[in-house]
């Protein structure tokens, strides 16, 4: 049906940055919100920042001003720009989006299958 697949994680020093991606792919309509998700060792998944079809976002405190979340909608894309990365920031990041999609007509929330960010010297 919809797959959302993301990219971009990695290992980075202190300080570093990466860019994430997450393509969505499948019998999608049009998209609405999509966000950005994180999961460290044994704490709770927790949003990281989101946005809207029309590009309104919100970030959560602890990522304002280091983190950029954007998208391309002729894409089906979000990206999340992380800068100024700290050890604390090291997690699984998971994408997520608001789909609406057809064959079978639907509408519903997905999620891909996350993506490793490690921040250490």
């Amino acid at each position: 049906q919809v797959q959302l697949v993301e990219s971009g994680g990695g290992l980075v020093q202190p300080g570093g940055s990466l860019r994430l991606s997450c393509a969505a792919s499948g019998r999608i309509l049009s998209i609405n919100a999509m966000g950005w998700y994180r999961q460290a060792p044994g704490k709770q998944r927790e949003l990281v920042a989101g946005i809207t079809r029309d590009g309104t976002t919100n970030y959560a405190d602890f990522v304002k001003g280091r983190h950029t979340i954007s998208r391309d909608n002729a894409k089906n894309t979000v990206y999340l720009q992380m800068n100024s990365l700290k050890p604390e920031d090291t997690a699984v990041y998971y994408c997520n989006a608001d789909v609406v999609h057809i064959s079978p007509w639907g509408r519903g929330t997905y999620w891909g299958q996350g993506t490793q960010v490690t921040v250490s010297s």
